[in-house]
């Protein structure tokens, strides 16, 4: 369901983008990182399975933006995705390294 809005978004920038006309074209997919292999296979499989009669028909649009070329998904490993720390909580050592990638520092001994 995250991975259909952030479709949706990145898509609507691309062309707002585009419209602007700050950059001759943007003809390349916009790569959207997943961590999840099921939300990945439910975008890229176009039929429908047991399991997933529960979502919402609107977050199916994420096959149609895949299928256009509009979107890449790409799969990231757990131990790559910087996101972790924001989304689930982590052991001091696996904590570091994401937030380190994502330029946050720790502040010296505050008063």
């Amino acid at each position: 369901m995250a991975a259909a809005e952030a479709a949706k978004e990145g898509v609507w920038i691309k062309k707002f983008i585009s419209e602007l006309g700050v950059v001759l074209s943007i003809d390349d997919p916009i790569p959207l990182f997943c961590d999840n292999t099921g939300a990945i296979a439910q975008a890229k499989e176009p039929r429908s399975h047991q399991k997933t009669k529960h979502i919402v028909r609107r977050y199916h649009i994420i096959r149609e933006i895949v299928d256009r070329g509009d979107v890449e998904i790409c799969k990231v490993g757990t131990d790559d995705n910087i996101a972790d720390p924001l989304t689930k909580p982590l052991g001091k050592l696996k904590h570091e390294g994401p937030t380190r990638s994502m330029g946050i520092r720790t502040m010296p001994d505050w008063p």
